[in-house]
């Protein structure tokens, strides 16, 4: 699933593009991706409207339209967003085109349909949902501490919650307990002052790699070009099954934490 980087790569490098542009049509491939209002009404509401702005919050990619609306979009675990011209083909399980002014067309490409489009008022709904953003000012080191305290739930499974940190999934908290050198399993409590202070600055670590790099395109994740990032390149752990760890040469260990696929050197987390 495309995580913080993924999606900040995908904003920063749709916005120079996009930004400004007025949306003459929208085509829905399948009707299923739009999660509200319904397609014929969100199609009819959002064609005219002119783009004003895109912004990232935790997962989601929010365009900010000249009426006020917001357009969420949720790639999910599969979805992209590709930029092409009036006049391309439409690449393979493509969902929705959006056609702007220009002749560009953005194609929502999503092989497994887990994909979301949903125009809105606000974004408070999402807001509720979603815990702090990892870089935004207010996400200090106390505040996690804090927000770790009295937490039963294993390290991995927390920082997977949406409600407990925006953004991180299951690559970039595998990589940031390696950083960190904290065993996966660990109850969020059991942790030292020490440990939360590395894995605090492990966390931002790892995910502004992962956006210097452009994301990680394990399988299905392409740039707005259609090129991909090569953040999986310089993991340590993370999808790193059958692999040695890079540090001491352990066979790096897949286990399973709260249902979520899990790699680990037990070598250097122990």
């Amino acid at each position: 699933m495309p995580e913080l980087p993924e999606v900040e790569t995908v904003k920063n490098e749709l916005s120079p593009h996009i930004i400004g542009r007025r949306i003459t049509g929208v085509e829905l491939l399948w009707e299923g991706i739009v999660k509200g209002p319904s397609p014929e009404e969100f199609c009819k509401r959002i064609v005219g409207q002119r783009i004003i702005a895109l912004t990232r919050l935790g997962k989601y990619l929010i365009a900010r339209l000249s009426t006020g609306n917001k357009l969420i979009i949720h790639l999910k675990m599969t979805g992209s967003l590709l930029l092409g011209k009036e006049g391309d083909g439409v690449p393979k399980f493509t969902r929705a085109v959006i056609s702007l002014d220009d002749g560009q067309r953005i194609f929502f490409r999503d092989p497994r349909k887990f994909g979301v489009l949903k125009l809105v008022n606000d974004t408070a709904e999402i807001e509720r949902k979603l815990g702090p953003e990892p870089f935004e000012e207010g996400f200090t080191q106390e505040v996690f501490t804090a927000r770790l305290s009295k937490r039963k739930a294993p390290i991995k499974a927390l920082l997977l919650d949406q409600k407990f940190l925006a953004g991180v999934g299951n690559m970039y908290a595998d990589e940031a307990l390696f950083t960190a050198g904290i065993d996966p399993r660990r109850t969020a409590d059991s942790l030292s002052k020490s440990e939360i202070k590395r894995l605090y600055f492990a966390i931002q670590k790892v995910l502004k790699e992962g956006i210097e790099f452009g994301g990680a395109s394990v399988v299905t994740y392409f740039h707005p070009d259609g090129s991909t990032g090569t953040a999986h390149q310089h993991f340590h752990v993370a999808h790193g099954q059958k692999k040695d760890c890079s540090v001491c040469g352990t066979p790096i260990e897949r286990i399973v934490v709260r249902g979520r696929g899990t790699y680990h050197c037990p070598h250097c987390q122990k």
